[in-house]
Parts: C-alpha cells; sequence; structure tokens
C-alpha cells in the first residue's frame, strides 16, 4: 500500500509562488527585456512554510 505524505503547509508571504522574475526596465541586444529572478526570502524559494531540508551551520 503506498504511503501518503501529508502536503507542507503554503508559505504566507509568497502564496506558494517563491520565485519571480522582475524585469530591470533595460532591454537586451536583440529587444528582449532584461529579468532577474528573486526567491521570496521568507521560504528561502521553496514555497512552504517549512523547509525541504534541515540547513546546518557549520563552525557555530
Amino acid at each position: 500500500m503506498p504511503q501518503n505524505t501529508l502536503p507542507r503547509p503554503i508559505c504566507a508571504h509568497c502564496d506558494g509562488f517563491p520565485t519571480v522574475a522582475v524585469t530591470t526596465g533595460q532591454t537586451t541586444p536583440n529587444g528582449h527585456r532584461h529579468t532577474i529572478t528573486a526567491d521570496c526570502p521568507a521560504c528561502r524559494g521553496t514555497g512552504h512554510t517549512t523547509p525541504a531540508r534541515a540547513y546546518t551551520h557549520v563552525g557555530r
């Protein structure tokens, strides 16, 4: 029998859309808009309130 995993709660800051493209207002030489990507700082780009993996800091 398959194991069911519970869905993680969606991040309240980004509503589950953790990465967005932001235009810089400039265009590339071929005419496309220059964009940069930004991740949600609250969920670190996962879209969920619980992190997908544990982050450890070396040297603490």
